[in-house]
């Protein structure tokens, strides 16, 4: 059974940063991985995603702010998140997969989940 644990949350003003990681217990590189969030009274929704090359997607509110990496050797998951908004505080989930369904942006598409980071920016 595949385990994700994130961590790297925390509570910062606006315009600063934070990197967030997600350990995974399992080779990283055999995994589409991604970075998704939840807002209360939202859904959560799709923050960036890397396939296995190592190619990634975004979501327009946050490319050119947020950068998605992993380490093949500590076999870890990374989004560092600069310039950060007030409206970027969620609850901050990585997600994994071998073989996405559907879209690498959609809930779905992941059955492996973490527990979730919570990321506040006043």
């Amino acid at each position: 059974h595949v385990q994700l644990v994130e961590s790297g949350g925390g509570s910062v003003q606006a315009g600063g940063s934070l990197r967030l990681a997600c350990e995974i217990s399992d080779n990283v590189s055999k995994y589409y991985m991604a970075w998704f969030r939840q807002a209360p009274g939202k859904e959560r929704e799709g923050v960036a995603a890397i396939d296995k090359a190592g190619s990634p997607t975004y979501t327009y509110s946050v490319m050119d702010r947020f950068i998605i990496s992993k380490d093949n050797v500590k076999n870890t998951l990374y989004l560092q998140m600069n310039n950060l908004k007030p409206e970027d505080t969620a609850l901050y989930y990585c997600a994994a997969e071998l073989t996405p369904s559907a879209c690498l942006s959609a809930v779905p598409s992941y059955n492996y989940w973490g527990q979730g980071t919570q990321v506040t920016v006043s």
